[in-house]
């Protein structure tokens, strides 16, 4: 939790700053670019968090990794570096990528299936969606067979859950009441 809060801190300065300098889209694709990268790579993932690995070499190796990325990029890898927080990017990442797209009025919706979602289904979904919240967003299909069918949407704070894990349980939780 501690580690969330600090996340956004850094997130909402690196923000401020990159607005400040007309840079803002800039840092935000730099941060979708380093999100996806250290979720792809569980080996990044992993020298990021190793306590082993002095934090010069993760801030050179950064560097090296995302050469093309802004200057401001860089200046919040120094920042982790220098405040030994350097294993919260990917969280900074996040963080960073939701403030900017609430800013510029986007909003994400994530819809967990079962199976992937077909185009058709995904229209109707994002239909459903805008009709709901009056925004235009953007669908995100995260997959998990747990759910067995169904679906779970998230817009912002609120969400729907029709999933039929979510409703063997809830009649698990009335059968033991009675």
């Amino acid at each position: 939790m501690a580690g969330s809060r600090a996340a956004i801190r850094y997130a909402k300065a690196l923000l401020n700053l990159a607005k400040d300098n007309q840079a803002d889209e800039a840092v935000n694709n730099d941060m979708l670019e380093i999100a996806q990268a250290i979720n792809d790579s569980k080996e990044l993932a992993i020298f990021l968090q190793s306590p082993v690995v002095k934090s010069s070499v993760k801030n050179a190796s950064l560097k090296e990794i995302f050469p093309k990325a802004s200057a401001h990029t860089h200046g919040i890898f120094d920042v982790l570096v220098a405040n030994k927080r350097i294993d919260l990017l990917e969280d900074v990442a996040h963080k960073y990528v939701f403030l900017f797209d609430t800013m510029k009025g986007n909003e994400v919706a994530r819809v967990t299936t079962a199976v992937p979602l077909t185009a058709d289904l995904e229209k109707k979904v994002s239909a459903k969606v805008k009709e709901l919240t009056g925004k235009e967003v953007a669908l995100e299909n995260i997959v998990d067979e747990t759910i067995l069918g169904g679906f779970i949407l998230r817009v912002g704070d609120m969400q729907y859950n029709a999933s039929i894990a979510n409703q063997l349980s809830k009649l698990k939780r009335e059968f033991s009441i009675s």
